[in-house]
């Protein structure tokens, strides 16, 4: 069965002081996971002339990736913790660059020459505004700041409700930058996330999918930006669009040479984050749905209608002929992984009655501003009163965050969204058995962990798309 898939850091890369780049972390007192993948199974038969795809998922704490055959098994997956150079203010370009070039080194040596193509999933709305000579013009803007100075100006050009009528909204962040940016900008281009990554590997400035464009108002049901976008004196900075999984170009001659990669090893477009979670899990009939429980809590609906509203940080991605309406919160494990271990975790979930309802009443959130279900950049976390009993507390911050992710599916219900039938769970949060239960006795709804839990998996499946067409297996 087969179904269809829907400057220093920017600048020339030297890899004569590729050695240089290990002994400049250990100096500087870099953060990162060994050089090992976490996993890597090798009892899968490669067989003479099959080949192999890449996907790499870029998230909030970190990156992985998944190197996956045609039928969808895993032959090498790994993971890497973004740089954090201790003696210099953090620099995300830098962190992710060099992140993105560790991981193609993780690849098992022995597997590249045989992979046939690579795509990338990033964080919605990370917007990085570079010149043509390939500087980056500003510092990144990442997925969860909001530009509220940008806000009235955006909604006065936008239809009412409009995705991109949120101070979080790539359209945002473009107007802020070019309203406070003090040369020209005739040369500026706009990336996403994900585009900036994949541009370092193909070299094809100003690439995107419909999926990243979205929040700077890319129209995926006509196929275009709209008219009262392009009328603005910031379209030029706008990249082109093309589908998710769609071949870029081959990979950059001297990095393929690097590390070894094959000559026609294809850069295909990519994806969010939350939807690559989505790929992954494989939901394909309306009224499936996934939730990714990373640092944020991310819901994907797959529906037969598409809803919009603003107000509420609903919006709709196309997936093919069908679309993925939902919503991210600034709420999730970041606030978890703050607050407690990982042991911690472990431990004081195995402690919790999750048939039994919590009294405790939570908004847990890292720092001020919410996305959805609420579009409110001043909402304050609410993670008091702490009860003496960490069991106690860790209970009702994940009913807490149960609660969130019920409103949201009900939200969506209410504007027309086809109704939620089944929660299929993504994420580090889906590990949790307790944090299962729970949900499902919030939600009231059947839910369980997705078979493939990583959005690393949904790009690879991207790649698979931009390598063979449309059909892979189910």
């Amino acid at each position: 069965m087969t179904t269809t898939i829907f400057s220093t850091a920017c600048s020339s890369l030297n890899f004569s002081s590729w050695r240089k780049l290990r002994s400049r972390m250990l100096d500087c007192g870099v953060s990162s996971k060994p050089r090992r993948p976490i996993f890597a199974n090798y009892g899968v038969d490669i067989g003479i002339g099959k080949k192999l795809y890449l996907g790499m998922d870029f998230g909030t704490s970190g990156a992985r990736y998944s190197l996956i055959d045609r039928e969808g098994n895993i032959h090498a997956e790994g993971k890497r913790e973004y740089p954090v150079y201790t003696e210099e203010k953090l620099d995300w370009i830098q962190s992710w660059k060099d992140t993105l070039f560790l991981l193609l080194e993780d690849v098992p040596i022995s597997l590249r020459p045989v992979v046939a193509s690579i795509a990338i999933d990033g964080t919605s709305a990370t917007t990085i505004i570079i010149d043509r000579s390939k500087e980056p013009l500003s510092r990144p803007f990442l997925y969860n700041e909001s530009c509220p100075d940008a806000l009235p100006l955006v909604k006065s050009i936008a239809p009412a409700k409009h995705t991109v009528c949120s101070g979080s909204s790539t359209l945002c962040k473009l107007v802020s930058w070019w309203n406070s940016y003090p040369s020209s900008k005739e040369s500026a281009v706009l990336l996403h996330q994900a585009d900036w990554l994949l541009w370092l590997l193909h070299g094809k400035l100003g690439v995107s999918d419909y999926n990243n464009a979205l929040k700077v108002g890319y129209d995926p049901e006509m196929d275009s930006y709209p008219s009262w976008l392009l009328s603005q004196p910031y379209s030029h900075l706008l990249p082109s669009v093309q589908d998710p999984g769609t071949k870029i170009g081959c990979m950059k001659e001297d990095i393929r040479r690097k590390f070894g990669y094959p000559k026609d090893c294809l850069i295909c477009t990519g994806t969010t984050d939350s939807i690559a979670a989505f790929l992954a899990a494989r939901a394909t009939k309306p009224g499936k749905a996934v939730t990714s429980l990373g640092s944020t809590l991310a819901i994907k609906l797959l529906s037969s209608r598409r809803v919009e509203d603003s107000r509420f940080g609903v919006y709709s991605h196309r997936l093919d002929n069908k679309w993925l309406v939902g919503g991210a919160s600034n709420t999730g494990g970041a606030v978890l992984r703050h607050l407690f271990t990982d042991e911690q975790l472990e431990k004081l979930s195995e402690q919790i009655n999750p048939f039994e309802a919590s009294p405790l009443d939570y908004y847990p959130l890292q720092a001020i501003g919410e996305r959805f279900p609420v579009a409110d950049p001043k909402m304050e976390p609410r993670l008091h009163p702490r009860p003496e009993s960490d069991v106690e507390y860790l209970h009702g911050i994940l009913e807490s965050i149960a609660r969130i992710e019920a409103k949201g599916y009900n939200l969506l219900k209410d504007l027309g969204a086809t109704p939620v039938e089944e929660v299929i769970t993504s994420g580090g949060g889906s590990k949790n058995q307790k944090w299962i239960k729970i949900r499902e006795r919030v939600l009231s709804l059947p839910v369980c962990k997705a078979d493939q839990t990583e959005a690393a998996y949904g790009a690879a499946l991207l790649a698979i798309k931009g390598a063979c067409g449309n059909a892979i297996s189910d």
